[in-house]
């Protein structure tokens, strides 16, 4: 993983996603410079997963206007979803329950550029691919904190077995193995312990002190990080006309969850 690549700076100013039955949210706010922490804070159904994937170019905006990374959206879509990574959203990057983390690990390096460098040149390809395979998986584990040692068998043990933390940690490794300049994360606060939100908050400062830049998605965000707060489908005409107080650049949405769900459906199948 490429740890010294710059993360992505990102910009919007009224930005909103529609379908069909209505908004899944509008209105959204953003100034965050390369490797900050973003916290869309909001209860579920409230357009936390929309706006992820509007973000990283997996679903389209049909107001207002973004840049991530300097590239336009909803323009150069393609470009965005090519320079960032998401994880833990179910539907679109879930894990399988039947394969082992090991598993799961190995099949990411699989996506990535082969190995180039003199180096590496001069060793037969099958050593080649396994050294950097090993390499790749190390750094991203070590990124997000997953000791294969704590898990019940190591990397062979199965995601069904994993705990809840461990098995997000590994969703977050998958997604930064390739170095994206931003990572999105959904429900990263979903049925962990006060002490385990703590944890997971930490391993994001850390990533985005190493430089990417992250998006994650919560119930309730740290006071460090840049908060968007995203309001309930029953707050909708109040979301719309008084902007949320916010801790850094931030803005405010109204949604509706069955808009959201559809949403998602269109983002499956992009």
């Amino acid at each position: 993983m490429d740890t010294t690549r710059q993360g992505a700076a990102v910009n919007a100013r009224g930005i909103g996603v529609k379908g069909p039955r209505g908004w899944a949210f509008r209105d959204v706010h953003i100034t965050a410079d390369p490797g900050s922490l973003i916290a869309v804070e909001g209860p579920s159904g409230s357009g936390r997963t929309c706006l992820l994937l509007a973000l990283t170019g997996r679903m389209k905006i049909a107001e207002g206007h973004a840049t991530v990374a300097g590239f336009p959206l909803p323009k150069r879509m393609g470009t965005v979803r090519s320079l960032t990574a998401i994880a833990h959203v179910p539907g679109i990057a879930d894990l399988e329950p039947a394969l082992t983390a090991g598993e799961h690990l190995e099949e990411q390096a699989l996506l990535g550029r082969r190995v180039a460098g003199s180096l590496g040149a001069r060793l037969p390809w099958g050593r080649r691919y396994k050294e950097a395979t090993r390499a790749r998986v190390e750094a991203a584990l070590t990124a997000v904190g997953l000791d294969p040692a704590t898990l019940p068998k190591g990397l062979r043990t199965a995601v069904r077995d994993l705990e809840r933390i461990e098995a997000l940690r590994l969703s977050v490794a998958l997604a930064v193995m390739h170095g994206p300049r931003l990572v999105a994360i959904d429900d990263i606060d979903l049925k962990l312990s006060a002490d385990e939100r703590s944890q997971v908050w930490q391993m994001l400062r850390d990533l985005a002190l190493n430089g990417t830049t992250v998006v994650a998605a919560a119930s309730t965000a740290p006071d460090d990080a840049i908060v968007v707060r995203t309001a309930p489908a029953a707050a909708e005409s109040a979301a719309s006309t008084t902007p949320a107080s916010t801790t850094g650049p931030a803005g405010t949405t109204d949604t509706h969850e069955e808009e959201a769900a559809h949403a998602l459906a269109e983002a499956r199948r992009a």
